[in-house]
């Protein structure tokens, strides 16, 4: 058939963004698919061909992503529809690009990102085409069932996954030609951790807020390592990387959404590779405070394992970095101050969000400082 703009048209009516099963998803992946020109007002970029698809294919909802809205086509592709779209650049396209290029495959397969090109405005993403992982399941409830059983090898795999994912970052490509930069940051990241901390002060009332109070001079001490860093290797980092963002498919494992994090605006694109670490490693420590809130877990067999299954990470993460020839992309000196500063955005976007996701973060706090208890409770607004 002949390419027609009109083919995907139902995209710009009134039901933006669409909704699983009233068909619009379906029909614009097989639209686009076939060779269809995106709606009016909106380009594409590929990054592998779409599966061809019937305009009838099946739809269903993924209610997972507590931000965006997500639609299963045909059981093959999941659309991504961004609620509200972002304005452009945003890291997932170039990401997406990147990796393609240098080959990464540990990733639901990128197919197309839909944008909106308004008229003398900004572009805006609207959403992210992926492939579908079959029998997937996201680390909130597969890293859970680890936590409760007390198995702690998976953990050598997710050390494995986010080696390979920096190794890659790390590897020119044509969208990154110098993905690599050496830059001594100064106060920078010492500010932005220390205003994490402010942040998650005015934002967190109650029992917890005092908590917090009582507890910052000695939270922020941590930051000192920060603003003593030198020139420290910085690559293109996921941004977001936590054990919810790792699936656990019929075939291995795979790291999705490249979206950066919700809780930070305006950041430089190029970071230390310590950032993602540090973060990978805090969501086992919240996956222990899920067990023991929700599956009923005994906190010192919980917060034993958060244990086992950090240090296996992150001794798998060092071994595998050297396989590739890189262990300079991880500077370890940054690790512990990043973790603070993680559940202090933990907590921003707890409040923001997710006010019952608080007791995680305010859980892992207390239990790293003696003499408090391992178990937090929700927020009392969420009980």
């Amino acid at each position: 058939m002949n390419p027609s703009s009109t083919d995907t048209d139902g995209l710009t009516d009134a039901r933006w963004p669409p909704v699983a099963g009233d068909g619009a998803t379906a029909r614009l992946v097989a639209a686009l698919a076939r060779g269809a020109r995106p709606p009016e007002g909106h380009v594409v970029q590929n990054f592998h061909p779409l599966p061809h698809i019937s305009i009838s294919a099946s739809e269903r909802g993924l209610d997972v992503d507590q931000t965006n809205r997500s639609v299963i086509v045909d059981e093959r592709v999941v659309v991504k529809w961004l609620t509200p779209p972002l304005p452009l650049p945003q890291p997932a396209p170039e990401v997406y690009a990147h990796l393609a290029a240098v080959g990464f495959i540990e990733t639901a397969l990128p197919y197309t990102a839909l944008i909106a090109r308004d008229a003398g405005g900004p572009e805006t993403l609207v959403a992210l085409m992926t492939a579908y992982l079959p029998e997937a399941r996201d680390g909130w409830e597969w890293c859970v069932d680890e936590a409760e059983a007390g198995r702690a090898d998976f953990a050598a795999d997710l050390g494995r996954l986010a080696a390979d994912l920096h190794a890659a970052m790390a590897t020119p490509s044509p969208t990154f030609p110098d993905p690599v930069r050496h830059t001594a940051p100064g106060e920078a990241w010492a500010v932005r951790a220390e205003r994490a901390l402010g942040e998650a002060l005015e934002l967190t009332g109650g029992e917890d807020g005092a908590w917090l109070a009582a507890h910052a001079g000695a939270l922020g001490s941590e930051f000192a390592a920060l603003g003593r860093a030198g020139a420290t290797p910085l690559i293109r980092i996921h941004g977001d990387l936590h054990v919810g963002q790792v699936l656990r498919w019929r075939d291995g494992y795979a790291v999705i959404d490249f979206d950066g994090n919700p809780t930070v605006s305006g950041a430089e694109p190029f970071q230390p590779a310590a950032r993602d670490l540090a973060q990978l490693l805090t969501s086992l420590d919240h996956v222990a405070q899920v067990a023991i809130m929700r599956r009923d877990a005994g906190p010192r067999r919980a917060l034993g394992w958060a244990s086992v299954a950090r240090e296996t990470l992150l001794t798998s993460y060092r071994a595998r970095l050297a396989e590739a020839g890189a262990p300079w992309v991880l500077e370890e000196s940054l690790l512990a101050a990043f973790e603070i500063e993680q559940e202090c955005r933990e907590l921003i976007y707890a409040a923001r969000h997710l006010p019952r996701w608080r007791y995680a973060p305010m859980g892992v706090l207390r239990a790293r400082t003696p003499g408090e208890t391992a178990v937090h409770g929700p927020a009392e607004e969420d009980k």
